[in-house]
């Protein structure tokens, strides 16, 4: 999946996306290390499952994606990474319905 499908790159996030074989949307986390503590890294899994399950799932055409943190994702806000996460939503929404 690391070479194919679409991939978006938002201050906060890196998006990959396969249209889903199964026809329904799932989706992963990659929240590296980067030189930071595992409760910073829970803080951000958590803030992250919280806004795809709110924001990202309803709206999802059926495909795999996956949401990959970047240094920078640690130090925003859940407002930052709320844009974030609807910008990737709504170019995945754009990409996947010109399909």
């Amino acid at each position: 999946m690391a070479q194919e499908g679409k991939r978006i790159r938002t201050t906060h996030l890196e998006v990959r996306a396969l249209a889903s074989p199964l026809g329904i949307s799932r989706v992963g986390l990659i929240v590296p290390r980067h030189r930071h503590s595992a409760v910073d890294r829970n803080r951000l899994k958590r803030r992250l499952r919280e806004l795809v399950r709110t924001r990202l799932l309803p709206t999802a055409p059926p495909a795999d994606v996956v949401l990959r943190a970047r240094q920078e994702a640690y130090a925003a806000t859940f407002e930052m990474l709320a844009a974030d996460v609807e910008r990737a939503a709504a170019q995945l929404d754009r990409a996947f319905r010109a399909q």
